[in-house]
């Protein structure tokens, strides 16, 4: 007979450290983020984004042709930063 004890406390250190590296994994692949994208990200509408923080000087943008690009990490300080002040 076989008998298997588990750590439960490390079990779930190693399933949190895994979820945290594939989560900076994924994060590592944008450069930029496109408008669907700073949506999907801020949990807001293109209104709503318009309105609240688009136009503040603070926020870096840029638009190729027809589309807004959004450099990923400068994005996240200025969204975290701005969510502060609110």
């Amino acid at each position: 007979m076989i008998s298997i004890q588990i750590n439960e406390a490390e079990v779930k250190k190693l399933c949190r450290q895994q979820i945290i590296d594939l989560v900076r994994e994924v994060d590592a692949e944008y450069v930029f983020w496109d408008s669907n994208e700073l949506k999907k990200r801020t949990c807001m509408s293109w209104n709503t984004i318009q309105n609240t923080f688009f136009y503040d000087p603070r926020f870096i943008k840029r638009k190729v042709g027809s589309k807004w690009y959004f450099p990923v990490k400068e994005t996240r300080e200025f969204l975290s930063v701005w969510l502060l002040e609110q």
